[in-house]
């Protein structure tokens, strides 16, 4: 056998909390053979209530392991080796250091929408036992939330215990978001009593992400005839979470359309609420009479008054044949005789006056 007196075999540590506040949530490690001279590091996990007082406490810590007391030689071919059971005990110093425990009391937003931007505002609470000086709030994102933070910094000052703040944050939300819950992480770095600049643990939150701003086209299709300049109605109903402001409508008129009168003041719009835009629109003589889609896009501003455009929204246009006088108007054999009996017409009362002057 290898074994040494100065080896410690089999050993276990268990660390206990004695009559400090700490929670040990590791069981005893079985950290193996131990040579002289050796060291070998065991870990404990521990948790410190927040609640915990601040202090100077001691962790019993207990050993228990066997070594070779003695070995004798039995006749010429054996040995007898007898191992002894040892229970080792010592204090470990814990120091319990005061410190501000973050807590968020209430979370309310205003405007968060996919899209769009917003802000956060935080109620935090120091239920801690530090007061904390030259402290600042950051939030910030979490892992791949939508929710990305523009001002992120908010200056709390002194954050003594049981003392709570308000914390304003401007966000903005990526436009792919869902309307769900999504996280954002808000900590505290403040000066404590030491001088010592010490940082909370991060903390997520969960924020409501609003529905993206969405237009509906809620009124018929309108009905133009070729070659000729018409103004059509087209109601715009705000289908989002968020009013609008300063809304403007933009249509494209494409061939067989022309047109000078392509933009619509909107104004501001409430969520479910429709506003009627006014648009001036010529068809060409030749266009083939079908539903048409042409394209629309509404400009706006958000509550931070920030600018968007919306995506794309269609507007059919019905181009249908002429009918009535119009129609036959428009049709060039009725036009042709039209014409010869104008001039037939005229040609007869020229006969007639020049006859009447002959007698």
């Amino acid at each position: 056998s290898d074994d040494n007196p100065s080896t410690a075999k089999m050993v276990a540590i268990s660390l206990l909390p004695g009559d400090s506040p700490a929670l040990i949530k590791s069981d005893p490690q079985m950290i193996g053979d131990i040579k002289g001279s050796e060291s070998v590091p065991a870990s404990f996990e521990i948790l410190v209530p927040d609640q915990a007082k601040a202090g100077k406490y001691s962790l019993p810590v207990e050993l228990n392991y066997t070594y070779l007391q003695n070995a004798e030689q039995q006749g010429t071919d054996s040995i007898t080796y007898r191992y002894v059971q040892k229970k080792v005990s010592f204090k470990l110093p814990f120091i319990v250091q005061s410190a501000i425990t973050l807590q968020v009391a209430d979370v309310k937003t205003e405007n968060i929408n996919s899209g769009g931007s917003g802000y956060i505002t935080l109620t935090l609470k120091n239920i801690g036992t530090d007061t904390g000086t030259n402290s600042v709030a950051n939030l910030s994102r979490s892992g791949n939330s939508p929710i990305i933070p523009v001002s992120n910094s908010v200056f709390l000052g002194t954050f003594a215990p049981d003392t709570t703040r308000a914390a304003k944050y401007k966000v903005s939300v990526s436009k792919d978001a869902e309307p769900q819950d999504y996280p954002v992480a808000i900590s505290v770095v403040y000066d404590n009593g030491d001088g010592e600049t010490v940082v909370t643990p991060s903390q997520k939150i969960g924020v409501s992400v609003g529905s993206d701003v969405d237009f509906t086209i809620t009124s018929p299709n309108p009905e133009l005839n070729p070659d000729k300049k018409s103004y059509i109605e087209v109601t715009y109903r705000n289908d989002g979470s968020v009013p609008v402001y300063g809304a403007e409508v933009r249509i494209s008129a494409v061939d067989p359309f022309t047109s000078a009168d392509d933009l619509s003041y909107l104004g501001d719009i409430q969520p479910g609420e429709s506003k009627v835009a006014r648009f001036g629109l010529t068809v060409g003589a030749t266009a083939d009479t079908k539903i048409y889609g042409l394209d629309s896009e509404i400009k706006y501003r958000d509550a931070l008054d920030d600018s968007h455009v919306s995506d794309t929204i269609k507007v059919p246009i019905n181009v249908v044949p002429t009918e009535g006088f119009a129609a036959l108007m428009s049709n060039p054999v009725v036009i042709g005789l039209i014409m010869v009996i104008i001039l037939g017409g005229a040609y007869y009362l020229y006969e007639y006056r020049r006859k009447q002057q002959n007698r």
